[in-house]
């Protein structure tokens, strides 16, 4: 079954402001996320492995998928609902094979090349990053930007998810240009009260894919 796209969680534990990440995440999907992304870049394995897995638990409850970023095997240990991949990490052919069938996969993509090369491969999304300049995403190319993601929209076969500087103001063009999910960092996790705010997006969101339809 495909997962419901719509508001997509991708957790950052400094953007937490020192709030614990697993408080902020249930707040946030009991304000409305569909999708949780669990992002470690400083973890040990060992440590990544135990947050997973506690993430995992959490949603449960929820029906929320988890998504683990980067780590095939973080992924594999905790039997993660699946993974997502940029362009330096393991290549799409090597983790569909090790994936076991039915496990979601979501790849970004920084240039048209690299759209076209996905195009008929079994993804569950492509994430256009970024969309718009951000502070969360500064190691990344060009941004996409409305004109980019209605390039990607003409090109690829594939649900569209967008991230980078996406907010409330910013969600209804998103959409409006083609985008079926908004991935967020901040706009949640440095929130003041990340449930409220997550609310206050997927409402957004709902509204501006009703009128897209």
């Amino acid at each position: 079954m495909e997962p419901n796209l719509d508001l997509y969680l991708v957790t950052d534990e400094p953007a937490c402001l020192g709030r614990d990440l697993l408080e902020v995440v249930e707040e946030a999907v009991r304000g409305g996320a569909t999708l949780v992304q669990l992002r470690e870049k400083t973890l040990d394995t060992r440590a990544f492995v135990e947050r997973a897995t506690r993430l995992k638990e959490l949603l449960r409850p929820y029906g929320v998928p988890l998504l683990i970023n980067d780590r095939l095997d973080v992924a594999l240990a905790v039997d993660a609902d699946g993974v997502h991949i940029g362009q330096s990490d393991m290549p799409y052919a090597r983790v569909r094979q090790l994936l076991p069938p039915g496990k979601l996969i979501g790849l970004s993509v920084e240039t048209p090349e690299q759209v076209l090369e996905a195009e008929p491969w079994d993804l569950t999304y492509l994430a256009v990053s970024p969309l718009y300049a951000t502070p969360s995403k500064t190691d990344h190319a060009t941004p996409w930007g409305l004109e980019g993601l209605r390039w990607v929209r003409q090109h690829s076969r594939h649900r569209l998810v967008v991230i980078g500087g996406l907010n409330a103001a910013t969600i209804p063009e998103a959409i409006a240009h083609g985008a079926d999910g908004v991935a967020v960092i901040s706009a949640i996790c440095s929130a003041p009260s990340p449930g409220e705010a997550a609310q206050v997006l997927y409402q957004q969101i709902t509204h501006s894919l009703a009128q897209r339809t």
